[in-house]
């Protein structure tokens, strides 16, 4: 597959399907409140990992993640364990360290409930984080689960932070396998829970000493459909090597540029900070490199060998950030 083969195929991907929603329900909800735009911008902006909320000297994060209910159905215990891992991930992807979820889920019978929780009790112990709460339906006519968190950070990393001059870094866990047939690297079931909360302690870590201020945990989108994310937010562009983009050796890459890892994070890194940022992933045998660099140009173009082809252009459509929406 070529560089423009690539870009076409993502462009039509579910993952980024439901990135571009985003666009539209930020402006059907803009328009049923009487500030508008202006009332969804005046707490946080939108489009980071969490809500991030001022509180004393540090940040109080809140996220909800919802799984796709063919995902449930199939797959009830590792939906379960996915809507926890995937929550934590947001909260340590804005540099802060997770206090508690609660869940929201709807069953046909306890027997996929039953699945649910125990993949939750599960992804709890892992990540140490509790469960405190939720809401249970076990005699409705579909399987649907959400989970949302909360967090704290001293210092935040955010998709807002991104500047032309950055090298954009990627670090990732390819310890792991595809929980097939769906794109899900699992690099967390198998892993020992010590390791997973001395992996995610790395982010923070970024955060309060200074070397790193932007970051994004790679989601559905994909690694390409995230850093999408992360520079639109920050209002910039990048040029993105798709040859350095770290992979498992036997997986081909437009496979794992759709792929969700489970420990995998796009970081605009100051040139400066690059090495000290690597040596940290290297310190815990975590793939990481720098695979593009940050400019001004709004555009996000990929390049592979002498080719490159345009993913997207910012100054012409919008990837999840209305154009009338707030900023």
């Amino acid at each position: 597959m070529n560089v423009a083969d690539l870009v076409a195929s993502l462009r039509e991907s579910r993952g980024f399907r439901h990135k571009t929603d985003i666009a539209d329900v930020v402006s059907s909800l803009a328009r049923h409140l009487p500030g508008g735009a202006q009332d969804l911008a005046q707490a946080v902006a939108l489009g980071d990992d969490c809500a991030a909320l001022a509180d004393g000297d540090g940040y109080l994060l809140f996220a909800i993640e919802g799984m796709v209910s063919d995902f449930v159905s199939a797959m009830p215990w590792f939906a379960g364990y996915s809507s926890v891992m995937v929550n934590v991930s947001d909260i340590y992807a804005m540099g802060g360290r997770p206090l508690a979820v609660v869940d929201a889920l709807w069953s046909e019978g306890i027997g996929a409930a039953g699945d649910m929780l125990a993949g939750m009790a599960a992804a709890s112990v892992a990540y140490g984080v509790p469960i405190v709460g939720g809401h249970t339906n076990t005699r409705s006519n579909a399987a649907q689960l959400a989970v949302s968190i909360v967090g704290r950070a001293k210092t935040l990393l955010s998709s807002f932070n991104a500047k032309p001059g950055d090298r954009l870094m990627m670090a990732v866990d390819l310890r792991g396998r595809f929980e097939e047939p769906y794109p899900f690297w699992n690099a967390s079931v198998d892993a020992p829970s010590g390791r997973l909360g001395a992996d995610l302690e790395l982010l923070p870590k970024l955060a309060e000493g200074g070397l790193c201020d932007a970051a994004k945990d790679i989601s559905m989108a994909g690694t390409l459909g995230t850093a999408l994310m992360l520079l639109e937010c920050s209002r910039v562009g990048a040029r993105i090597d798709i040859d350095r983009i770290p992979k498992p050796a036997d997986v081909p890459l437009e496979r794992w540029v759709t792929a969700f890892p489970s420990f995998g994070y796009l970081l605009s890194v100051r040139e400066e900070q690059v090495e000290a940022v690597q040596a940290q992933f290297d310190s815990r045998s975590l793939a990481c490199a720098v695979i593009g660099s940050v400019d001004a140009t709004r555009e996000v173009v990929l390049r592979q060998h002498e080719e490159t082809a345009v993913l997207w252009d910012f100054n012409r459509e919008p990837f999840m950030i209305a154009t009338d929406g707030p900023r």
